[in-house]
């Protein structure tokens, strides 16, 4: 894994990243028009392979947000975000000249707790927006085993924007408006009127590097009942990956390489604005420490550029699987090279996982 630990592997245009102005934070609705079409299938077999298989699992993993999760639990934001101090503190960031450099313990906290708050309001965002895209693939699929996955997801979806919406606003206090980044990339899968961009924008490449965010905080965390909401609802989004690269594969051996080049294209675009959303421009400006102050010096830091590498541990296998890196003299491999995230490539895909068990729960 050595390709992992280039320091400029994740250098970046900080202005194109500024440019983007915050949501609203009074923002209550906003309407995403599509012209993705309804598609009624009238063969009702089933085959009983792969997709089938993750639709019976589907059905027996389902878990009840109100009762499974110990909610009665006291969450201490403090006291976890202490956990997180002294890291914060020494790191590697060089903050000299700048007002961060003079925070003390009291900052730093604050940091750590709204960096919490915010990291679990970009979970909740997202988790709405794989709820739209579900129920899109179930409109809009052409394969009846599709559509019946797809509905279990509509389900999962629901729960997970009750966890993290009950999660914030019952033990943090409420939480950040949706990044501008993420909140655009979302918009664009919503809008394509083709179904396989959805599988690919939301099912590879959101959920993907949602699912290893999900366990880097559920590693790091002390705090009970979000390492359990943390570990059930992996389960559920490992299966949605899973669906995503077991329904691509063989649809997209039947592409040309125009529509190859163009998802490698699309695949790598979501990767960077992924990347950008998770530079916090909006705790930085809650703490009244500027942006273009500060994202400078964290974009730029390695411990930041391993951590945003490891978050396509996901990703970059699942794109091998749908034969997207190497299509067209290997143009995504070569883009995967340049932010240094190939080294993934040759671990299990969320599909084997899945297959292997790696995510399943035991219930009492």
């Amino acid at each position: 894994m050595s390709d992992i630990n280039n320091n400029n592997a994740w250098s970046t245009d900080i202005d194109t990243i500024l440019a983007l102005p915050s949501r609203p934070a009074d923002e209550k609705l906003r309407f995403v028009d599509s012209n993705i079409p309804a598609c009624f299938t009238w063969d009702y077999s089933r085959n009983g392979l792969s997709l089938d298989k993750l639709y019976e699992k589907a059905k027996r993993s389902q878990w009840n947000a109100t009762t499974d999760l110990p909610w009665e639990t006291v969450v201490d934001l403090e006291k976890e975000a202490a956990s997180a101090l002294t890291d914060r503190k020494n790191g590697t960031v060089d903050w000299s000249g700048s007002p961060v450099a003079l925070w003390g313990d009291k900052e730093w906290t604050e940091f750590a707790m709204l960096s919490q708050r915010w990291s679990l309001s970009q979970f909740l965002h997202g988790e709405q927006g794989a709820l739209l895209c579900s129920a899109r693939l179930v409109e809009a699929v052409p394969n009846y085993e599709a559509k019946l996955f797809a509905s279990t997801q509509v389900v999962d979806e629901a729960r997970h924007v009750e966890v993290f919406a009950r999660y914030l606003n019952e033990k943090l206090g409420g939480g950040f408006q949706i990044n501008a980044h993420l909140g655009t990339l979302l918009e664009d899968i919503l809008v394509d009127d083709r179904w396989d961009m959805v599988y690919l924008g939301m099912q590879v490449m959101v959920e993907g590097l949602a699912l290893a965010a999900f366990g880097y905080m559920q590693h790091l965390s002390q705090e009970p009942l979000l390492k359990q909401l943390l570990k059930q609802v992996m389960a559920d989004e490992a299966r949605h990956v899973a669906f995503g690269t077991i329904s691509l594969k063989e649809v997209y051996q039947e592409l040309s390489s125009k529509e190859l080049q163009e998802r490698a294209e699309f695949a790598f675009d979501a990767s960077l604005r992924m990347r950008d959303r998770f530079l916090q421009q909006e705790v930085w400006e809650q703490m009244g420490a500027s942006p273009k102050d500060v994202i400078p010096r964290v974009a730029n830091d390695p411990q930041r550029m391993l951590f945003q590498s490891m978050l396509f541990a996901k990703i970059v296998p699942n794109c091998k699987k749908l034969g997207l890196l190497d299509v067209n003299d290997g143009w995504l491999r070569h883009r995967f090279e340049e932010i240094n995230v190939i080294g993934f490539e040759n671990m299990d895909t969320t599909d084997d996982e899945v297959e292997q068990g790696v995510f399943d729960l035991t219930y009492a």
